[in-house]
């Protein structure tokens, strides 16, 4: 059976995150877009932990997955979602190594919840905070933490987040290694996979010969309910019953094509440190660009903030095609766009408002979860349920044939199913009388 996972998400106690991602908003969502398990999030906050221990059931003994107790849900609205959960959480590292300043930010994952405590009560012990954010801040190279995890239980993991950001990626241009072996030294072989980030896709990450043998995963790093899956992964198994903690990551470790099947991606370019640039001067820079400039914004004199693609370059051993070529051996991937997103450009409307959510929920109730509609309903039942313009815009999503404004900075990028000048024909005013 397929199931899609996105295992880096965040709860209401991390920083800038939404009051709604408590478990069973998290739960009820990731219904609606197709997520099938998802991570608990957070799992070092003493609350958030709490929360956990009151929401959440083992599936079976020893499995390592989760799920709502039924008598809890039913007293929330009477509808019980299917909805996994793993246990994990992203650690920010703060420490002075090898001659700079890391912030480096990973993830980490648990069995089961007596682990997570067990993992807690030794961090809490040794004098950390864990109380200031769900995204706890601790003082250790990452190479420390894998080591420190692993003293609490083998069957813990850690995977670098979002690989490639500038200011807290493993490759970050700000303070990150330039390689696994730099940072994890005797420990490097431990590390079997990493998270790709917003601002990468697998193609840019197979310009790097050093990462053949790392499996790339892709997790939206959610801060609201509405960013959840914005990437994913899709793996197959046997049965509900095999569907366990250890499974899921034996199939990371072994980049079992059989089993892992593909990615769902952002596009790249819509990330907000996929370009070089400064931000506050208006400046977005093509890597060529900034060598000509020298690394200095033209407008403030000072230096720019090295985007993902530019370092991508700096580090790669490949050229594109060669890449490409790489690629057939790897997991493959396919690169969305929200359908909310897809909706709103059509419609020429926020994604928030109240036409957009009217067309996005007609949608859902009629044709199925958010995955399914974007990658397998035929587009003349989408255009059933909506109208030509939308089916048409969601094919041109499927075949990559969109405009994209890149971010850089810190400033999300821009994508688009239509440029501004196109015709959409009568959608917006469909639209708005309800279709």
């Amino acid at each position: 059976m397929t199931q899609i996972l996105d295992l880096h998400t965040h709860s209401k106690y991390s920083r800038a995150c939404s009051k709604h991602l408590e478990l069973p908003e998290i739960a009820r969502t990731c219904e609606t877009r197709g997520i099938n398990i998802v991570s608990a999030s957070d799992i070092t906050h003493p609350r958030w932990f709490s929360h956990m221990k009151e929401w959440l059931i083992e599936t079976k003994p020893g499995s390592g997955i989760y799920k709502i107790q039924e008598t809890r849900y039913s007293h929330f609205n009477g509808h019980i979602p299917k909805t996994k959960f793993i246990l994990g959480t992203e650690i920010a590292c703060i420490k002075k190594h090898k001659d700079k300043t890391r912030r480096i930010h990973v993830l980490v994952f648990c069995p089961s919840l007596e682990v997570v405590e067990k993992l807690n009560t030794s961090l809490a012990n040794d004098g950390f905070n864990l109380t200031a954010d769900g995204r706890p801040i601790l003082g250790m190279t990452v190479k420390t933490l894998l080591g420190y995890i692993k003293q609490i239980d083998e069957r813990c993991h850690l995977i670098p987040a979002h690989a490639w950001t500038p200011w807290f990626g493993i490759f970050g241009s700000k303070g990150g290694y330039d390689s696994l072996e730099e940072a994890f030294d005797e420990l490097a072989p431990e590390i079997f996979a990493i998270e790709t980030g917003l601002s990468s896709d697998p193609l840019m990450n197979w310009h790097l010969s050093a990462l053949d043998n790392i499996t790339l995963i892709s997790n939206s790093d959610a801060h609201s309910p509405a960013k959840l899956g914005r990437e994913a992964n899709i793996m197959q198994f046997a049965s509900d019953d095999a569907i366990t903690y250890d499974d899921i990551f034996d199939i990371l470790k072994t980049q079992d094509k059989s089993r892992f099947l593909r990615t769902i991606e952002f596009y790249p370019e819509e990330g907000k440190y996929h370009m070089d640039g400064h931000r506050d001067c208006g400046i977005s820079f093509h890597p060529d660009e900034t060598s000509t400039h020298k690394g200095i914004c033209p407008k403030c004199k000072k230096p720019l903030v090295i985007g993902v693609m530019n370092r991508v370059i700096e580090l790669s051993d490949r050229t594109e095609e060669e890449a490409k070529e790489h690629g057939k051996l790897r997991i493959p991937y396919t690169s969305l766009v929200p359908l909310v997103e897809i909706i709103a450009n059509t419609v020429q409307k926020g994604w928030a408002t109240k036409t957009v959510q009217a067309i996005y929920n007609t949608m859902i109730a009629a044709l199925g979860n958010e995955f399914h509609i974007l990658m397998n309903v035929p587009l003349e039942d989408i255009e059933k349920v909506t109208t030509k313009h939308i089916a048409t815009a969601i094919d041109r999503v499927r075949k990559g044939n969109i405009v994209i404004k890149p971010g850089y900075d810190g400033e999300f990028g821009v994508v688009k199913v239509f440029a501004d000048d196109e015709d959409r024909g009568d959608v917006k005013q469909k639209a708005l009388v309800g279709l």
